[in-house]
């Protein structure tokens, strides 16, 4: 079964909302085996969501869309599928009965473009939508599938798990698809496709082998769709590890984690904590590794210090150093790295130092430079990068730059 997804909204358009529903629709619909043929995003305009439903009949033989079901005048979705079908309207009871409920419970007036959200295509049947007032619509033409969602993320996921994805699962018989992958550091995409390249040479016909490039990491991705769930996985993991065995000195691990959380679960194993002290990064470190449940067994903290006044008291960096060498400087960078190591008493830290940008640059210290430096009680690494002129560009490849020096580090212990 092909899939295609349509969202609909100028907000998206604009860049003024990210798109994540098609992301989690794709993931969700590629697990039980359907899949994605296309994403499209159209604006609120009649015409350019006719189009869209019109090129995506012919690719698709369901068709996913998300937004513009709201109950103001620029949300046109419900109009322009009746149009499209060539329906008229009624009320739904059901999908009234929720309406009324929702305003009932909140003790707000329901006024009548809100009852009219209960006004659906007479052809299409109704899912009601337990957790918001725009009901989901489900139209069948030409042997192709075609439901209509709210934008709204958490009333599309509920929808999506309880309601689409059992009926589409219970209706068809689809393939297994299965994923592995491999995540990998220190070598670019080219180097690596060159070491495993007699490997991919020899994939068969129905696996598939992504390169997925991301500062400093590479995930390789191998892909399998077919009957047999129990042969795939048997097929897809034989590969995996002669691409592992091939560059076993680059992997960092063989599961579609990121990189942080991939360290996490290193140092966990072997029961070390971590620290870090960052300046130019303002925390962005910290917060990729507090994004993971469970980093407390690991990471205890740190330290976000600008200031020579921070860096001194906080870190323990010495005036004379920050006087001498400046607060971007191998020196500095390091003593923040041991200061850590002393102050918050953990077996790592990482140290980030370094301009940022987009203005703040010298001749000998331009926008982009960054001191990263690594320790553990034996010892302190630090290197120097250039970075582009890219505020948060500097601040993402720092981090990554930070993590893959950690990894290293770690794998010398």
């Amino acid at each position: 079964m092909l899939a295609e997804i349509i969202t609909i909204g100028d907000e998206i358009l604009i860049g003024q909302v990210v798109d994540t529903n098609s992301v989690w629709m794709a993931k969700q619909l590629n697990l039980i085996g359907v899949t994605v043929k296309q994403i499209t995003s159209v604006s609120d305009h009649e015409a350019h969501i006719i189009e869209a439903l019109q090129q995506a009949e012919k690719r698709a033989d369901l068709i996913l869309i998300t937004g513009g079901l709201g109950p103001t005048k620029d949300d046109i979705t419900k109009l322009t599928l009746a149009r499209y079908f060539n329906m008229g309207f009624r009320r739904d009871e059901q999908a009234l009965k929720k309406v009324q409920e929702i305003f009932e419970k909140y003790k707000r007036p329901l006024l009548d473009i809100n009852i009219k959200q209960a006004d659906v295509p007479d052809g299409c049947e109704v899912i009601v939508n337990q957790n918001g007032t725009a009901p989901c619509m489900w139209f069948e033409q030409n042997n192709k599938i075609f439901v209509s969602m709210p934008g709204v993320p958490f009333e599309m996921m509920y929808l999506m798990d309880e309601e689409i994805l059992p009926r589409i699962k219970s209706r068809f018989k689809l393939p297994f698809i299965v994923h592995k992958t491999i995540l990998t550091a220190n070598i670019g995409e080219s180097f690596l496709a060159k070491e495993i390249e007699l490997i991919e040479d020899h994939l068969p016909e129905h696996i598939k082998l992504a390169y997925l490039p991301k500062l400093g990491q590479v995930r390789l991705r191998l892909s399998a769709k077919g009957e047999n769930e129990a042969a795939l996985k048997a097929e897809v993991n034989s590969y995996a590890r002669q691409i592992i065995e091939k560059v076993e000195r680059f992997v960092v691990v063989d599961d579609d984690i990121p990189l942080e959380k991939a360290i996490l679960n290193l140092m966990l194993k072997k029961g070390l904590t971590l620290s870090t002290a960052e300046s130019c990064t303002g925390g962005y470190i910290a917060h990729l590794i507090t994004q993971h449940p469970g980093c407390s067994a690991v990471y205890w903290g740190g330290a976000v210090a600008y200031a020579y006044e921070l860096k001194e008291s906080i870190l323990g960096v010495k005036e004379s150093t920050l006087t001498t060498y400046g607060a971007v400087s191998e020196q500095t960078v390091v003593e923040m790295a041991e200061g850590a190591l002393k102050h918050f008493k953990t077996d790592y830290a990482i140290a980030v130092s370094g301009i940022a940008g987009p203005d703040g640059g010298t001749a000998d210290k331009p926008v982009g430079t960054v001191w990263i430096a690594v320790s553990h009680k034996n010892k302190t690494v630090a290197k120097v990068f250039s970075f582009s002129n890219k505020r948060i560009q500097n601040i993402e490849r720092s981090a990554a730059s930070a993590f893959t020096m950690l990894l290293n580090l770690l794998k010398e212990a």
